[in-house]
């Protein structure tokens, strides 16, 4: 088959981002869009979060829908004025696009060092071992860590594992698919003001709804398919029986989806109660296996999730051959 030279560039643009992500994961002095968009969120939330409730709804709400549409307007200009000096510019930009997008690296590294942290399981009940590894999983939860025995520090680090695996790998890859680089970037700034705004607080309840919302509408079809993906990987049905059973049981519209084909392929019990800022939240359990988690589960998920990302890396370069779009 005879590529265009759009396609070709959309095509090395998506295997070289994602190359750099698995090899370098999230390099600390690389300029990275995403902390310019938490900056200006930030700065956006300083001046327009105050007055009463529905002044501070209507103002959020211009925030989230304007960020997000321009973040995709300039992705998209750049990459107009990148491809007018040389496909090879172009090329490079929407490949430091997607390497900036995705997130599998450090996630999988991330929970790993939590696992790590515990040991071989013969450390599993030694108080410097279990505030190490909480004080690890704080850095990728938002959840209260300071209670969790080693079981339960191990079900959080494979339940964000899942979670993220849908709004940090495939939910980019899939935005990627349909409106390349833009659409991709447009999707983290969605995610990046979830983040930072769409919390249910005193100061962000009503300012922070519609990013809230935003942010589940970007991530609807994406969690779903992770779910799919994940159960894939793993050769699960039983995946797929707790996706079709437990993931409408998460308070998330979505999060419970790849969160039930993990615990599904692990035979895990996922979910129950948790301390969120000092109070207690009753969620549902997803699954009914309460075993110990083994340490070496932490390589299984991993495979899963490396599984997952090469399915979904498939999906997007074949959407990207099929649908006629005027940018990488």
């Amino acid at each position: 088959m005879h590529l265009t030279a759009l396609q070709s560039i959309s095509l090395a643009a998506l295997f070289l981002g994602a190359a750099l992500d698995l090899a370098l994961g999230d390099p600390r002095r690389l300029p990275h869009p995403i902390v310019g968009y938490g900056r200006t969120i930030a700065l956006g939330e300083r001046l327009l979060n105050h007055g009463p409730p529905r002044a501070r709804f209507l103002k959020g709400a211009v925030l989230a829908l304007a960020l997000v549409a321009a973040t995709g307007a300039l992705w998209a200009a750049g990459l107009a004025l990148a491809a007018r000096i040389h496909a090879c510019a172009a090329a490079a930009l929407a490949a430091f696009g997607v390497f900036t997008a995705l997130a599998h690296r450090t996630l999988i590294t991330e929970c790993r060092a939590v696992f790590r942290a515990l040991g071989d399981g013969s450390r599993d009940s030694e108080p410097a071992a279990l505030d190490a590894a909480r004080r690890r999983l704080a850095r990728i939860v938002g959840r209260d860590t300071a209670r969790l025995d080693a079981r339960q520090i191990r079900i959080a680090a494979l339940e964000t594992l899942a979670e993220n695996l849908s709004d940090g790998v495939v939910a980019p890859l899939f935005w990627y698919a349909l409106g390349g680089v833009p659409a991709m970037m447009a999707c983290k700034m969605a995610n990046t003001l979830d983040s930072m705004i769409g919390h249910h607080d005193d100061r962000h309840e009503f300012f922070g709804k519609t990013a809230a919302r935003l942010d589940d509408a970007v991530n609807y079809l994406p969690a779903r398919l992770t779910a799919l993906l994940l159960a894939l990987a793993a050769h699960s049905p039983r995946a797929l029986r707790f996706v079709a059973r437990y993931g409408r049981a998460h308070a998330s519209p979505n999060a419970g989806y790849p969160e039930a084909a993990l615990a599904g392929a692990l035979d895990l019990r996922f979910g129950g109660p948790n301390h969120y800022d000092g109070e207690l939240v009753e969620k549902p359990f997803i699954g009914r296996n309460p075993r110990a988690v083994r340490p070496d589960e932490i390589d299984t998920a991993a495979r899963h999730a490396h599984i997952t990302l090469a399915l979904m890396l498939l999906l997007t370069a074949a959407a990207r051959l099929l649908l006629p779009l005027p940018f990488p």
